[in-house]
C-alpha cells in the first residue's frame, strides 16, 4: 500500500503510480510526410525523436480572402481571449447559466445540498452527481431528457465529515457510489432560463449498485460468472462513465473508462490474475470499496472487474429499463461510442482506449438498422476491429477475431486489449472521443496526449515508436487525426487518414511543439478531449489538459472549448472554464437555441461564488438574440 495521496490523482497519474511504465526502448525515428491531403496544415513536416528539433512549422495558417471570408461566415462568434480566473466566459452577445449542479436535487421532496455538510445517504441516489462527463439529449414524446454521466467522485468534497474524504463505514461507499454512473432528467426553457423538470417520470440515478445485464459474446462465460451471478447474465452498476454516445433507434450509450480503481483486494497474499496487468487493476483502490463491499474485493471476487469496461446501452424513454453492457464492442477503458449507420444500413462503432499507447476502434454490425424494426441484437452481433496506420497516409481496420487472434471470442470481448496486440495495431496517443462529420464522410479522434512516446512501451509491452498519426516524442500536446473511409463507406476495412490539427505552443516553441500551421497565439490549446459536431458540421473541441500558464503551457490559460470547420482548418476559441476544471461533454436543446456544456471538477468555488465549495457543473449556452448556436 502506498502512503501517497491519492484523493487528487488525475486516473491518468494514478495508473502511473500503481503500474510504473517499463523501462525505455530506444527509438530514435525520423518520420516526413504530408500530415494534410487538403494542405492547410502547411505540407510536409519534418517531425521525430531526432528530427523535431530542426523541424519548422508556420505559426499562422495561409488562407485566400476567400477562404478566410467562409471561415468568418461559420463562425457567429468573436473569438474570446484565454483566462486564468475562477468563472466561465463566452463570446460577446452569448450568455450563460447553471442548468445542473452537483447535488441538486431531481425531485421536489430532496433538499438542495450543503457542499458544507454532503449528500444524505437517503439522498444520494436522487440528485444530479458529480463530476459531469459525456452527455445526450433525446426528445421523447416533446419532452427534452438529457442522459449525462457522472465520471467519478471528489471524496474531500463528497465526504466532508471524513479525514481527505477516506470512507470509514459501509455508508461512506455507498455515498459515492450512488454518486457517480448516470443521470437521466427531463429538461425545460421557462421564464427564468432552462431548468431541471423535477418528479419528471423519467427522471433517474443510474449507479455502482443500479441491476444490469450482460449480453453478447461474454454474457454467460466463465470468465464473467460469479458467486452472486453464477450464469454471467446478470451485474450491478456501471462504473467511471466518460464519453458517450446515441444510437439510431433513441437509446443511450455510457462508457466505462477507468474502472481499475475501483477493485481492489483485502488479502495481501492474494496473486493477481495475469490479465489484471494489461488494465492497472492492482491491490489497491482510491476510494477503499473492498474495504467495506466485497463485491470489489478482488480476493473474494477475482471475476468482477472483468465485468466492468464496456459500452453499457441505457434507455432513456423508460426509468424501469435495465441497462446492457454490450460485450461485443470490448473492453477497454472506453472514452466515448460514435455511431453511424452505413451505407448498406449496418451500424458502426468507432471508439477508443483511453490510455497511453492504446488504440482505436470500429465495430460493425452484422444485422442492418431498419427505423422500427428489431434492434435488440445489432450490437451484439458483429466484428470488432482495431485501426493500424501506415506513414503514407493510408490505414486499415484488422478484423479480431478467433482466427486472426487465436482467442475464443469471449476472450476477444474481456481481453480485448490483448486481441488488438496480437494483430499489430497501431499504438495511439491516448485516443479519446471520436467524432462523426454530418455533412461529410470522415470522422476524427482526439489524441490528447502521450509523454511516453518513442521512449516507453505501453502496459501491454506494444512499443509506442514515433510517427504516423503520433508524429511527436514526448507529446505534451496532443492532436486530432481525421480519417476518410474508402468508398465512403464508414463499414470499409480501409481508409485514407491525416491531422486535423496538432496542438501546440508557438509562442514558446518554433518546432514540431509549435503546432500545425492552423495553431497560432489567439487559439493555441493543449490535450483535446471532448468533441462533437454541430448540425452545421462544426466541430467543437474540449480541451482536458495542464493549465498552469507557465512553460511549455505559457498562454494558454484554463480548459477551453474551440470551434474547428474541417472545411478550411480554422479553430477559434468560444468558451475558458474556471480554474482547474475540465470542459467535458455536450449536447444541443431540441431547436439548436442552447448548447449545454460540462464543466467537470473546478478548483475554484464555480458556480456559486466566493466562500462556497466547487461543484461539477452543467452550463446553458445562448445567443443573446436567441439565434441558433448548434
Amino acid at each position: 500500500m502506498t502512503d501517497v495521496d491519492t484523493s487528487k490523482l488525475s486516473w491518468d497519474e494514478w495508473d502511473e503510480l500503481q503500474n510504473p511504465p517499463p523501462a525505455e526502448t530506444g527509438f530514435d525515428r525520423v518520420v516526413e510526410r504530408a500530415i494534410s491531403r487538403r494542405g492547410f496544415l502547411g505540407g510536409v513536416l519534418v517531425l521525430g525523436s531526432a528530427a523535431a528539433a530542426m523541424g519548422t512549422l508556420g505559426n499562422l495558417m495561409s488562407s485566400t480572402s476567400a477562404q478566410a471570408q467562409e471561415a468568418a461566415s461559420r463562425f457567429q462568434f468573436k473569438p474570446v481571449p484565454i483566462a486564468t480566473d475562477n468563472t466561465v466566459h463566452v463570446p460577446e452577445g452569448y450568455s450563460w447559466q447553471p442548468l445542473a449542479k452537483w447535488g441538486q436535487p431531481l425531485f421536489s421532496n430532496v433538499p438542495d445540498v450543503d457542499p458544507a455538510k454532503g449528500v444524505s445517504l437517503e439522498n444520494s441516489d436522487k440528485v444530479f452527481g458529480e463530476n459531469t462527463d459525456g452527455m445526450e439529449l433525446f426528445v421523447i414524446g416533446g419532452h427534452q431528457v438529457i442522459a449525462i454521466n457522472h465520471e467519478y467522485v471528489n471524496p474531500e468534497t463528497n465526504l466532508p465529515h471524513t479525514e481527505k474524504g477516506v470512507p470509514q463505514s459501509a455508508d461512506d461507499v455507498k455515498i459515492l457510489q450512488n454518486m457517480q454512473g448516470v443521470t437521466v432528467m427531463e429538461v425545460a426553457e421557462g421564464e427564468s432560463g432552462w431548468q431541471i423538470v423535477l418528479d419528471s417520470p423519467f427522471n433517474r440515478r443510474i449507479h455502482h449498485n443500479t441491476p444490469m445485464k450482460l449480453s453478447g459474446p461474454a454474457a454467460g462465460s466463465e470468465l464473467v460468472k460469479t458467486a452472486a451471478d453464477p450464469n454471467g447474465t446478470d451485474c450491478l452498476g456501471t462504473f467511471n462513465n466518460c464519453g458517450a454516445g446515441r444510437t439510431p433507434w433513441g437509446t443511450y450509450l455510457t462508457c466505462e473508462e477507468n474502472f481499475n480503481g475501483y477493485f481492489g483486494s483485502t488479502d495481501a497474499n492474494f496473486a493477481l490474475p495475469e490479465d489484471y496487468a494489461r488494465y492497472g487493476i492492482t491491490a489497491e483502490t482510491r476510494y477503499a470499496y473492498e474495504k467495506f463491499d466485497e463485491r470489489f474485493d478482488v480476493s473474494k471476487n477475482p471475476n468482477e472487474p472483468r465485468r466492468a469496461g464496456y459500452v453499457v446501452e441505457i434507455d432513456p424513454s423508460s426509468a424501469t429499463s435495465t441497462p446492457v453492457k454490450r460485450t461485443a464492442l470490448g473492453r477497454i477503458k472506453h472514452e466515448n461510442a460514435a455511431v453511424v449507420v452505413a451505407r448498406d444500413g449496418r451500424v458502426v462503432v468507432y471508439m477508443g482506449d483511453d490510455e497511453r499507447g492504446e488504440f482505436l476502434y470500429k465495430y460493425v454490425s452484422n444485422g442492418i438498422y431498419v427505423p422500427g424494426g428489431d434492434t435488440s441484437k445489432l450490437l451484439d452481433e458483429g466484428t470488432l476491429h482495431v485501426a493500424k496506420f501506415a506513414d503514407d497516409g493510408t490505414g486499415e481496420w484488422l478484423a479480431l477475431t478467433p482466427e486472426t487472434t487465436g482467442m475464443k471470442m469471449d476472450e476477444i470481448c474481456v481481453f480485448t486489449r490483448k486481441a488488438a496486440s496480437k494483430v499489430g495495431a497501431t499504438t495511439m496517443d491516448r485516443p479519446e472521443w471520436v467524432a462523426i462529420n454530418p455533412v461529410a464522410i470522415e470522422a476524427y479522434c482526439a489524441l490528447t496526449n502521450n509523454s511516453k512516446r518513442g521512449i516507453k512501451k505501453n502496459a501491454g509491452g506494444d512499443e509506442m515508436p514515433v510517427g504516423g498519426p503520433n508524429p511527436r516524442e514526448k507529446n505534451e500536446y496532443g492532436q486530432i487525426v481525421r480519417w476518410y473511409p474508402e468508398n465512403d463507406d464508414h463499414a470499409d476495412g480501409k481508409f485514407k487518414w491525416d491531422l486535423f490539427c496538432m496542438a501546440g505552443n508557438p509562442d514558446v516553441h518554433k518546432d514540431a511543439y509549435a503546432g500545425s500551421s492552423n495553431i497560432n497565439s489567439g487559439n493555441m490549446f493543449n490535450s483535446p478531449d471532448g468533441m462533437m459536431f454541430d448540425s452545421t458540421g462544426l466541430l467543437w473541441i474540449q480541451t482536458d489538459g495542464e493549465d498552469s500558464n507557465e512553460g511549455d503551457f505559457a498562454g494558454q490559460g484554463n480548459n477551453q472549448m474551440l470551434a474547428g470547420d474541417p472545411a478550411t482548418g480554422r479553430i477559434a476559441r468560444f468558451l475558458t472554464a474556471p480554474k482547474g476544471a475540465e470542459v467535458t461533454g455536450q449536447t444541443w436543446s431540441a431547436d439548436k437555441r442552447t448548447h449545454f456544456v460540462g464543466i467537470q471538477h473546478p478548483d475554484a468555488p464555480f458556480p456559486d461564488g466566493e466562500g462556497k465549495l466547487p461543484r461539477s457543473t452543467v452550463v446553458a449556452i445562448k445567443r443573446d438574440d436567441n439565434a441558433m448556436i448548434g
